[in-house]
Parts: structure tokens; sequence; C-alpha cells
């Protein structure tokens, strides 16, 4: 090897240059001309009240520039069954790599989808079942509870030319793992007869009582009325056995009504495809309590709730079958598969012995692979997206992170800080929005975003290190060390909630003594069965109510004022000030712009390429015709009036010519939960998971019930805002209510009048009470990992 004689100092290579992502001018969102640097292969944190652009600056220009070019490699073809993206409105994005995002989204509520089909686990486990299973029974299909087993056989014609055809027999068997009998779904639902029909009365006279059936209604009514197979004029009690069944059972059979052709089909069925197949939170609220009422779900007793074939659980490795492996808790399914040894499938065993120990690296160990993915909290379901990226091998990628410590108890963050440092360590730039100081005190780089919210934020007010982001005159910097202290003097309960025997999920016969009259919070590590005891067996009721982190659903028509409610009072108010309709003063009905049906925007559609959203020359994105923005309440058109955030809305229906006392309470419950800041138009899809959820509990707040149940309400909310918050649940309790709070939040835990600590440890090491007691006791005896930490928090 020859040897190096120069001594000079070799010049840094140009692609070392490389080592920032530079952002300029960006105008997302509420971002105002945002210019930053942030550095490459180090632990960035975005902090700054909610509403302040992180997720605009982070998820709606970094991320999403990158998904764009990253995409835009692909061939038009390609590009043409993809999203299409938009570019960021933003000046200048360079130095961008492969952004992977692990965002809250949760994960779909399909009835089929579970914990094992969402990662890789189920499909390694049917494979290794498929080759040693005994008996063997097929290919990994044959373990699968979303493929049915099919079996076909017939004839067709092959065309060789010259008038000479061959007909050639072909027989098609394949072997699923679906249970016949659910269908995969492991429950089966019972149909409440009663409440689909009045049997007294006939078709003719209205005898159905589902809800938008309505008896002149051509496609639904009238086409068993006029069908010709049911006498309409009979009483349904009276229809024959023939006529019964082809009444609820008929399979789908082409009738002529009016000389329309159209599709007869046997009313269960109609009814399990019409509401039955659908989300039942994404059903409007009187069609949901229909479903409720009429339809009962009950555990199959052909699978036993497993949702797979006897032919399926019949083949088993060892003493287990499939069903029951993915019954098991995963650290000890872990334990399992690692005692299994058969060099024809090493590789998959390796593999998956990786995936069941990132899932108990990451803290949900205490799951199964049979869960269904719909009831994973936000953090249950942002932590199963992250086991595929636990062991990769990239490098150079940009990990994008949306609180990954929602839902986790002070002891699992230690262990998220601890994956998130290793992930950078590999030589990754990971960019973490996060409100938790535990986290923020972890990061090499602090971007804060302010100083308010909404419209007063969408500026850079600091960047640097954590201790200069300490000492700076920020919200964030000041509240940084912000510790709350253990009240001294606890409330008095009223009475109590009686809890005998609890056995949900993972709870071991649970009793328990819930006060009320008071601010009562539920605590735990993750998976100890908090959720499984405050939802699953507090008793629903009319004075319960129940404001969980289910995710709202609308569409970029929906917005705070429609949500809430809020737009009604305030179109009635418009309509008696000038003597018109209501309806005028919706852009979803008769006021709507003509041109833009009320969106506001045109959109066009380009194929493979970002569809492009031009606003309506018409109504000048206002939404309205011309002639509804005439009418005026307070001097203000209703455009206007859906342009003011809540706060400036408060005041505009408070007093004066637009004085409206029904919308003025629906705006104070608003700025109670620290949400005045957004403007009323806000389409409800560009709002934050934590804004969501306090908007849910704005709505809620209106019910009359005597007990609130909340779930995390601290998720998304910043320092500075937790003091608000505990003010409006001092307000609660002092109002009559009693409030039962799900929290790891050491603040809420610290204001708590009674603390019920569930553990020790998660999934069939939880399920029991550790403490119960005032926060003062749990921090004098620190007999528990949250006594530990609660203590740590306030110092004592």
């Amino acid at each position: 090897m020859a040897k190096r004689t120069d001594t000079q100092p070799t010049a840094p290579h140009a692609a070392d240059s490389h080592d920032l992502i530079r952002v300029h001018g960006a105008r997302v969102n509420n971002l105002k001309d945002v210019s930053i640097e942030i550095p490459k292969r180090r632990l960035t944190v975005f902090t700054g009240v909610s509403g302040s652009g992180k997720s605009s600056l982070v998820f709606g220009t970094i991320a999403a520039e990158s998904q764009r070019l990253i995409n835009e490699t692909y061939s038009a073809f390609v590009q043409g069954f993809m999203p299409t993206l938009a570019r960021p409105e933003v000046d200048v994005l360079d130095g961008l790599t492969t952004v992977i995002t692990v965002d809250q989204q949760r994960l779909g509520a399909d009835p089929r989808s579970t914990v094992g089909t969402a990662t890789d686990a189920n499909a390694m486990l049917r494979i290794l079942f498929s080759r040693l299973g005994k008996p063997h029974i097929g290919s990994p299909q044959a373990f699968s509870f979303n493929v049915a087993s099919v079996q076909a056989s017939g004839a067709f014609k092959v065309d060789r030319g010259a008038d000479r055809t061959r007909t050639v027999k072909r027989t098609f068997t394949r072997t699923g793992g679906m249970c016949t009998h659910c269908e995969g779904r492991g429950t089966v639902s019972d149909i409440d007869l009663t409440q689909l029909y009045d049997d007294s009365k006939s078709l003719s006279e209205g005898a159905f009582t589902i809800p938008g059936w309505k008896s002149d209604s051509f496609w639904t009514v009238r086409v068993y009325a006029e069908s010709g197979l049911l006498d309409p004029d009979k009483p349904i009690r009276k229809f024959t056995k023939r006529e019964m069944q082809d009444f609820l059972y008929r399979e789908p059979t082409k009738v002529k009504v009016e000389g329309v052709n159209l599709t007869y089909e046997g009313l269960i069925p109609k009814i399990q495809k019409s509401f039955l197949s659908k989300d039942k939170e994404a059903l409007q609220p009187h069609i949901r309590e229909f479903v409720e009422r009429a339809v009962t779900f009950t555990t199959c007793p052909d699978c036993d709730g497993s949702r797979l074939s006897e032919e399926a659980r019949s083949s088993k490795i060892g003493k287990l079958s499939i069903a029951d492996a993915c019954a098991m808790q995963i650290s000890d399914l872990a334990e399992w598969v690692r005692g299994l040894d058969d060099p024809s499938v090493a590789p998959l065993l390796a593999a998956l012995r990786r995936t069941l120990d990132s899932f108990v690296e990451i803290g949900l160990g205490y799951l199964s692979l049979d869960r269904p993915s719909g009831t994973l909290s936000g953090g249950e379901a942002q932590r199963v997206k992250m086991i595929r990226h636990l062991g990769s091998s990239l490098t150079d990628v940009t990990y994008v992170f949306d609180e990954p410590t929602i839902g986790l108890h002070p002891h699992d963050i230690r262990r998220m800080n601890d994956l998130l440092l290793r992930l950078r360590d590999k030589g990754n730039t990971v960019l973490v929005v996060e409100h938790k100081p535990q986290t923020i005190a972890i990061a090499d780089h602090v971007v804060d975003l302010g100083p308010g919210a909404g419209s007063a934020g969408g500026t850079v007010c600091f960047e640097g290190t954590v201790e200069g982001l300490r000492a700076g005159d920020t919200v964030t910097g000041r509240h940084l060390d912000d510790r709350a202290v253990v009240k001294e003097t606890v409330r008095e309960p009223t009475g109590v909630l009686e809890i005998r025997g609890a056995t949900a999920h993972n709870l071991r016969g649970v009793d328990v003594d819930i006060p009320l009259g008071v601010l009562t919070v539920v605590t735990g590590v993750a998976g100890s069965g908090k959720s499984s005891l405050v939802h699953g067996s507090v008793p629903a009721g009319a004075e319960v109510v129940s404001v969980d982190q289910g995710a709202i659903r609308g569409s970029r028509r929906s917005n705070p004022a429609t949500y809430t409610g809020l737009l009604d009072p305030i179109r009635k108010a418009f309509a008696k000030a000038n003597g018109v309709k209501p309806a005028l003063f919706s852009s979803n009905s008769e006021g709507a712009c003509p041109t833009c049906n009320g969106a506001g925007v045109i959109y066009t559609d380009l194929a493979m390429m970002a569809g492009v959203a031009t606003p309506c020359e018409e109504c000048e994105g206002k939404r309205f015709q011309a002639s509804v923005l005439d009418y005026h309440l307070g001097g203000r058109d209703i455009s206007e009036v859906l342009a003011m955030s809540v706060t400036e809305a408060e005041e505009f229906f408070g007093a004066g010519e637009a004085r409206t006392p029904a919308a003025h309470r629906i705006l104070e419950r608003l700025a109670d939960v620290g949400l005045g800041y957004l403007s009323l138009g806000q389409p409800l899809t560009t709002l934050s998971g934590g804004e969501r959820q306090r908007l849910k509990l704005a709505t809620h707040m209106a019910e009359k019930g005597g007990v609130y149940v909340l779930d995390e309400p601290t998720t998304g909310l910043h320092l500075a805002d937790v003091e608000q918050l505990l003010g409006l649940l001092d307000r609660l309790v002092d109002s009559g209510k009693s409030v039962i709070v799900v929290e790891h939040h050491q603040a809420v835990m610290a204001h708590a009048d009674w603390i019920i600590d569930l553990g020790p440890g998660a999934g069939h090491d939880g399920g029991r009470i550790v403490f119960e007691g005032t926060p003062a006791d749990l921090v004098a005896a620190r007999s528990t990992l949250t006594g530990e930490h609660l203590a740590e928090y306030v110092g004592a």
C-alpha cells in the first residue's frame, strides 16, 4: 500500500456540506413565512402551544414535500394509483431525506383488522403453521380468517382460430381459514325483528319502523310492497311461511316496479348491508341509536370468537393452534416462539422473534395479536406503527413522530426516549412534535413555535438547545420546569360508585368504590387495565357522560360551528333579524354558492398530478350566494361570522344587537376547553388530535349527566394549557358533577382528590388495584411505580 507523503489537510468533501434541512418562507396553514435550519442526524423536538403551527411545519411542510418528491420518482402509470399531493406553500425546501411518518391516526376500525393483521406478525404465524402444523391442512391461506374456502368447477371454450374451438374443464379449490358462521368477524349479530317493523300492520299501512324508511320511498319500502312477492295489504303477522321467508331472507332478485327494474332483497341481509357493515361511530346519531337498540352482538358459538374455522384450529404445533397463539399475550407468545427450533423455517422464526420482541420492547407486550385494531388508543396505534421501523437497517432517514408519549405512564416514557435516541444514533434524523418535558429534555435541538395559537401563532419563537429554551422568555421556556404541588386539602365525596367483580379484559375480579362529587384520577402503567375498569365496568346510563379518544368524523365541509350545533342558533338569529329562512345561512343548503356548491374552492382533478384547488371566482371563497351576504346581523354577514375566532364570536354574540344566548353558551364552553383561537368555519380535517378531543369535551359539557368520564384529556395539551384544563375540571366538580379521569400526567394526579392506581404491571401482570387514596398518601407511600414518579415530579 502506498504511503502518503503530503501533510496538507484534506479539503472537506462536497457531500459532507449537506448536513441541514433548510426551510425558507413556509406559509402552510397559519405559518407566517417561517424560515429555520434543522440539523440532520440529530433529535429535534418541536414545541409550542396547541395550534401554534407545529404540525403544519413538520407534517404539512417537511414530511409532505418529501413524500411528494418520492412519489414523483415513480412512472405516471404508478402515480395514478397513489394519493396525489400538492406542493406545500413554501419558497425553499432544501436538504430533505426520505421521511417515514409515524402519526396519531388510529388504525382502521374494520372488524376484520387486528393487531396481528396490522403488523407482519399474523402473516408470519400463518406461514409457520402451514409448514409445521400437524395435521397439515394447506397453504398459509388455510389459517387466514379473511379468506373463505371456495370450490368451483366449470367448462370454458378456448378459441384456436379458423373455427377451431376446444372445451376445457377446470376445477378450482381454495382452502381458507374463515369461520363460515361469523364470516371471520368473531361475533354474530342477532337482530330484534320487533325494532324493524310493527307486525300488526301491513306494508301499505307503514309497518316499517326503520329510520329513513318512509312509506313512499321508491328504493326501500315500495320495492317490498310492489314486488309481487308479498301481499302489501296483509298484516305481517299473517304472512305465510313462504312469504315470511321471502320477506326476511330472500336472495337478491330482479323485480319490476312501475316499469323500473329494481333489486328485491330480504330484509335481514338488506339491514346488514345498510347498517351493520358500516363503522357504527360514523353513523348519524339517530341511526346509531337504532342499531344499538335493534342489534346485539354475541361471540360466535362456532369458533368461540377466534374467527377461524374448525379445520384451521385443528392443526397444531405442539399443543398450540394458531387461534391459541393469537389469543396469548404477546410477551408470552414471544417466549413460546423462542422455544421453537426447526432448521427448515429458521429465517421465518428469526423474523417472527424480532417482531414480537419489538412489541415487548416498545411497551406493548400486554396486547394479543387477535385484539381488534379499532380498540387501540391513539398512543397504542402509533407505537404499533413504530414496530416495523425498530429493526430497520435503513440509515439517513428522517423519522417524524407526532407526540409519541401519548398514553404513556412516566415509567414508559423513559423507554420511548431510549427508542428515539437509538433511531438517532443509527444515523437518522428524528423530528418529534411533543409537549412532555421528559422528551423535550433529551433533544439535541429545539424549535419553539408560537407565541399563541391560530392566527396568533405561526412564528418561530426560539431555536436552539434545551438549556437555551429554559432560559428563554417563551411560553414553553417559562413552563418547562413547572411542577404542580400536591393538594393539601381534598374534597369530601358525596357518595360512591360501586364496581364489584370487574373482569373486563385483564381485570382480576376488581372491587372498588369510586367516590362521587370529587375529582378522581385512575392511573397506572400502559396496559394495566385503566380503560377496562372505567369504560368497561362503570355502569353506562343517562347519568354518565363519557368522552373518549375516538376520532371525530367529518369532511372538509364540517367545522366547529356545525359539529357543536353552534350554527343552528346563529342561522336562526340571522333569519329572525332579516325575516328570511334559516336555510339561506347554510353553505350546505339553500344559501350555498351555486358555482362551488358551498365548498369555497373549485377542485380540478389532474389524474396522477396533484389536483388543483382554486378559490371560487363567483363567491371569492366565501361559500355563500352574493344575495345571502346582503343580510347582516350586528353589522356582519354570515361569512364574516364564520371567519371569527371563538374568542371574537363569544364577545360578538354576548351583547348588543347580535346577542344570542344559545350561541354564547356554546362559545363559552369552547373557550373553557382552551379552543378560543379556533375559527368557527375551520374544517375539522385540519384539527390536531388534542383539539378534536377538546371539541368533543366542549360538546359533551352540554349534556345532562352527573358523572363525567374523561380519557386522557391532556392529550395534545401544552404545559401552559394543562393549568387551564385543571381549572375546567375544578369548575365541573364545584358545579356538583363527579369527574373520573383516566390520566398519566403528574400535574393532573397531584390535583386529584382521590387516586386509584392499577398495576403493578401490564397485561396479565396488571389488572389489580395497587393503591387507593389521596395524592399526598401516594407520594408518602411510594409503594407503586406511579407513587415513585409522582414523588419525583413534585420534588418530595
